[in-house]
């Protein structure tokens, strides 16, 4: 007798419904932020080309803090080091979500995802290690096209009005978690100076306390936020970067809800600093990182020097290699079927869109190369980069529109006007 063939899943097909809600409620606060961050950035660029630029880098240069705790940081690294640990919690509290209850749960569901984060981090960060040392310059930078932004991304989709469907859109969310994720351990594993054992060993035996509270199901703000500020300092003088402190309580936060809780510990959590991370942490920090001076000397070097070339190439080309060229694989060797009403030029345009690198490109950027011409330059080329992925992007996504249009409409419909999706009723064999 012969076997029946094996079924194929479906890949960018329609989100269940809680899966749904949980994506657009993220992605519209991103949304909203991000384009708080495009307005930083510009605010960023051209104060450091006015006359005023003096008084940019004297507030960004400014010195504050409590020495005695080894703690006296300028305004730049408090928002890289301070304000990026909350960007970097949310980050952790969204993974865990995924692992737990989202599209990474399964290893079926994980596998084309992960597969096409993977190689959308590897190839950027080859093909800038390639480029820097063939050119004779220095590899420090290959980390630093890993990354994608989401919110410089959907701020990018609300400025070109496309109408994306919410699946391609949880894609590129979950592309943005998992790089989140490998650029927070990059930082760990390749960035760390000056370990400080006993300062480690306390901010691993915070974490070990603020397990232990989550399990014993203790609530309120009073025992998380000292406990919490006190193994960010102690991780920061640790020698290790104090945003992997972010992640790893937001790992540990509870994302199921216990019988009768109407919300998990995590998603209190990230439901209350997801807007004050997107809407304030992540554009102060792009205010004072991204003040680049920009003369014809300036982009000559960017375009001569092979570090920042590498990073742009990283960017745009890497990332479109990466991504799309892992997609296909993990669809081949997964038999994942691509949902019909799309097409595989859909795909290509959402690799071309995550090759916006902007925030985390900028802090390790900060981090491999802390000061020179070498710094503004890759800083520049992070710019660059970022935005010739968002046009050729917008290029690309905006000749589908139509097709995107039509589906999201069809997504959308609510004929009774009970607040569900029309779509979300029906099942493949009719039932509600």
């Amino acid at each position: 007798m012969a076997t029946a063939p094996r079924s194929r899943s479906s890949f960018l097909g329609l989100l269940s419904l809680p899966e749904r809600q949980a994506v657009l409620q993220a992605l519209r606060t991103e949304t909203v932020g991000g384009l708080i961050l495009l307005a930083a950035a510009v605010v960023a660029l051209v104060w450091a080309n006015t006359p005023f630029s003096g008084a940019y880098e004297e507030i960004r240069d400014f010195h504050f803090g409590i020495p005695a705790l080894g703690l006296d940081l300028s305004v730049g690294h408090w928002t890289a080091d301070g304000l990026l640990t909350v960007f970097f919690l949310v980050a952790g509290i969204e993974l865990k979500r995924e692992l737990v209850v989202g599209e990474l749960r399964t290893p079926a569901t994980a596998a084309l995802p992960v597969v096409a984060a993977v190689c959308g981090m590897a190839v950027p960060a080859a093909l800038c290690a390639a480029t820097a040392g063939i050119g004779g310059g220095s590899t420090n930078g290959w980390a630093v096209p890993m990354a994608t932004d989401i919110a410089f991304a959907l701020a990018v989709l609300a400025v070109i009005s496309t109408h994306l469907p919410t699946a391609l859109r949880a894609f590129l969310l979950t592309l943005a978690v998992v790089d989140d994720l490998g650029a927070i351990l990059v930082i760990a594993l390749f960035f760390t100076s000056d370990l400080n054992p006993a300062a480690l060993a306390g901010a691993f035996a915070g974490l070990v306390a603020f397990h232990v509270l989550q399990r014993w199901r203790v609530t309120g703000w009073w025992w998380y936020l000292p406990l919490g500020t006190v193994i960010w300092a102690l991780m920061y003088n640790g020698g290790i970067h104090a945003t992997v402190a972010g992640v790893a309580m937001g790992l540990i936060l509870r994302t199921t809800r216990d019988k009768g809780e109407r919300a998990s510990p995590g998603e209190r959590t990230g439901h209350l600093l997801h807007p004050f991370s997107a809407g304030v942490c992540v554009p102060l920090f792009a205010l004072f990182a991204a003040g680049v001076t920009i003369s014809g000397d300036a982009l000559t070097g960017v375009f001569t020097t092979p570090e920042p070339v590498g990073v742009i190439l990283g960017l745009v080309a890497g990332k479109i290699l990466g991504i799309f060229a892992g997609t296909c694989l993990a669809a081949r060797f997964t038999r994942a079927r691509l949902n019909p009403d799309l097409a595989w030029a859909d795909v290509f345009g959402l690799a071309t869109l995550a090759g916006i690198g902007f925030t985390v490109a900028l802090l390790i950027g900060e981090l491999a190369f802390p000061r020179g011409d070498a710094a503004e330059h890759v800083k520049a080329a992070v710019l660059i980069g970022s935005l010739t992925a968002a046009l050729l992007a917008a290029l690309f996504l905006r000749r589908r529109n139509s097709v995107y249009r039509r589906l999201w409409e069809e997504e959308n419909l609510d004929e009774n006007a009970d607040g569900i999706p029309d779509v979300c009723r029906r099942a493949p064999g009719g039932a509600a």
